[in-house]
């Protein structure tokens, strides 16, 4: 046993980020804390690319930077997982051959230092945006992916930053702040799989706020913030014990 940690929604190679460079930098500052802290796992709750599409022989250009540093902490023998989100749905086996990371298509409940954990992006969960489900659907579709991989790769990229531009832009009209128990979907679905099956902690990316909600004895709802602007993680330490963190002031390559 160790300590675990989880971080999410990097999206890096966002044109959003006016710094790519810089941004990506701070992502790595943020690993080398981690790894500084002690981890013995590190979870990366989806959407860490802003776009990523795996060809048979291509992959989106840039990232070297982090994916060598996730290759540097696995070969050193730390556990890395990666929950795809709904940016970074389309990784075919390139993550985990070249870099060692174990790779999540859907939610997951795993024991976490004798706790018992609910891993997700969150993205899909307790919606009843019937468009926003279609897309989904489309998106995790393996014939819509087979047809999206016939484009050439230069084509298909292309037009995958330009989406993931023109998505991330629409989000920043709605300010990311905490919509209040009743009304975060999130907290919502925990509460309803609760009266099913009881969960420590459930730990969710995607939203872009820092929550720490406890929802009944023994079961609180954690959601991870991000690492473009709060640069904040979630610790289960060996007793497990679940901390959020935040490094935001912390980070200061130039």
């Amino acid at each position: 046993m160790g300590k675990t940690f989880f971080i999410a929604d990097a999206h890096l190679g966002s044109k959003i980020v006016e710094n790519a460079r810089l941004h990506e930098k701070k992502v790595v500052q943020l690993l080398d804390h981690l790894e500084k802290e002690g981890a013995t796992a590190i979870y990366l709750m989806g959407d860490m690319f802003d776009f990523w599409f795996e060809y048979k022989r291509v992959i989106p250009k840039g990232f070297t930077r982090f994916l060598g540093k996730l290759a540097e902490l696995s070969d050193k023998g730390i556990d890395i997982h990666f929950f795809i989100g709904n940016h970074d749905i389309w990784t075919f086996g390139y993550l985990a051959q070249e870099i060692g990371m174990k790779v999540h298509y859907k939610e997951e409940v795993v024991d976490i230092n004798h706790k018992k954990c609910f891993l997700a992006h969150g993205d899909g969960i307790y919606t009843t945006d019937k468009k926003f489900k279609f897309i989904r659907s489309i998106f995790h579709s393996r014939f819509c992916q087979k047809l999206f991989a016939a484009l050439p790769s230069s084509w298909g990229i292309g037009f995958g930053l330009k989406w993931s531009a023109s998505n991330r832009k629409m989000q920043l009209q709605h300010t990311n702040e905490y919509l209040g128990e009743n009304k975060e979907w999130l907290v919502q679905f925990a509460k309803l799989h609760e009266e099913k099956e009881h969960i420590d902690y459930y730990i969710f990316g995607h939203r872009h706020i820092l929550l720490d909600l406890m929802i009944k004895s023994g079961s609180r709802v954690c959601i991870l913030g991000d690492c473009i602007h709060m640069f904040s993680y979630a610790c289960i330490d060996e007793n497990g014990e679940l901390t959020l963190h935040t490094l935001e002031d912390e980070l200061n390559i130039e």
